[in-house]
């Protein structure tokens, strides 16, 4: 006997009393920061990393997002060449653990990038125009970004796809009759029927990097989740610490996945264009 869930349940959605279980529990650590000091001060060292992993999140997210989508338009051209280097990326760099990643793009890729940039710039140098780059120069921020951006690409580029084909190919012939080119096309008659399916899972992963952003402090990036290390490494309040970074963790990500998704019921009942 299959259970059927009730209909009402269905149409008018249940209470969500698990956020207000949440909100109760987040006004309540907060108080607990605001009258214990020790509370107090872990609260005002670890937020100290907020910004660095929001910065970390944005730029990431953004290039990945660019990547993702030309990965999938490769996948998606007629050549057959450009398509089976889409599937060669997308089914790598999907097989290779983050961490695994962040440490390769951190510890082999950039000293190779640097290794060809002073090769192909040594004429340069010869001639006093410019100064050969040191390893040390790369920020480890900005090795862990573009860690990052590789990584997630692989995971958007499907979600890309998966949007694309999902649009009626008979509205695409119908364009094509009316002598669009694939720019536009893509543009005015693809994209924006597509971003109705490419919009949850793309937020999903928006809301995952945020939480995968804490791989960088093994990089020793001040992340959320560097600055608490260090502070429990110097104060052995390990339990102090780590409930005050799971607590700030857990105000980004819910708060965000609350603003996404009321971002996409107003997508749902916006008119199709």
């Amino acid at each position: 006997m299959t259970l059927q869930p009730s209909r009402g349940a269905d149409a008018k959605g249940d209470y969500p009393w698990w956020l207000v279980a949440l909100v109760l529990l987040a006004i309540g650590i907060a108080v607990v920061i605001v009258v214990n000091d020790i509370y107090a001060q872990v609260f005002l060292t670890v937020v100290n990393g907020v910004s660095v992993t929001v910065f970390v999140t944005l730029v990431a997210f953004v290039m990945a997002t660019l990547l993702g989508l030309a990965i999938a338009l490769l996948g998606l051209s007629d050549s057959l060449v450009l398509r089976q280097i889409s599937r060669f990326y997308i089914e790598v760099i999907r097989g290779i653990p983050m961490l695994v990643l962040l440490f390769y793009v951190a510890f082999v890729g950039a000293p190779a990038i640097v290794t060809l940039y002073n090769f192909a710039t040594a004429p340069l140098v010869s001639a006093g125009w410019a100064e050969p780059l040191q390893v040390r120069e790369v920020s480890l921020m900005w090795r862990a970004i573009i860690a990052l951006t590789v990584g997630y690409a692989s995971f958007i580029a499907e979600i890309f796809r998966a949007g694309i084909q999902a649009v009626d190919h008979g509205q695409i012939e119908a364009a094509k009759a009316l002598g669009l080119s694939r720019y536009h096309r893509f543009r005015l008659v693809v994209f924006p029927q597509a971003i109705r399916v490419i919009f949850p899972p793309l937020s999903n992963d928006f809301v995952s990097m945020v939480k995968d952003s804490s791989l960088v402090s093994v990089l020793g990036v001040a992340d959320i989740t560097q600055m608490g290390k260090v502070y429990a490494s110097g104060s052995f309040r390990f339990f102090e610490t780590y409930s005050i970074v799971t607590y700030i963790y857990l105000l980004l990500t819910i708060g965000l996945s609350l603003l996404l998704r009321g971002v996409e019921k107003r997508m749902r009942k916006a008119p199709a264009r």
